[in-house]
């Protein structure tokens, strides 16, 4: 099973959040770009957040839908690789958007649908700060080894 290596903190050994965020913060067009970070990791799921800024309006002043997208696509990632015993690479994702963001963040929360030998599909749900559903997207996602 792949863990983040524990290195020593507060009380001696990182928490699974920490841990988290440090090894998706080798995500860096997520995590440095869009500004997504990791909120919350249990196995086969997470939580993550996006501050909206104007980098992520489009001509319009709405949140562009490829800011959405990468949130959800990120808490994908974090949900399916995170203490897995093998890596998940997304084959298909889907986005439906269902409303426009008025809030100042955005979070996405991604489940385990259905887990097989070889697939996985995976829901996030995409949401403001004033609980405004934004998105629903669904990946299918391919489980492969671990690169070296």
């Amino acid at each position: 099973m792949f863990l983040a290596a524990d290195t020593p903190g507060k009380e001696g050994k990182m928490d699974k959040l920490e841990q988290a965020r440090e090894m998706f913060a080798k995500d860096r067009f997520a995590t440095e770009q869009t500004g997504a970070v990791v909120e919350e990791v249990t196995p086969n799921h997470a939580k993550c957040s996006m501050k909206i800024t104007e980098k992520h309006r489009n001509a319009y002043g709405s949140v562009m839908g490829g800011a959405i997208y990468t949130l959800a696509d990120f808490a994908f990632a974090v949900a399916s690789n995170f203490e897995q015993e093998k890596a998940c690479v997304s084959i298909t994702g889907n986005a439906v958007f269902l409303s426009a963001s008025r809030g100042s963040i955005l979070y996405a929360e991604a489940d385990l649908l259905k887990d097989g030998k070889n697939n996985c599909f995976y829901e996030v749900n995409v949401y403001d700060d004033l609980d405004r559903r934004i998105a629903v997207v669904t990946f299918t996602g391919a489980h492969v080894p671990f690169p070296a």
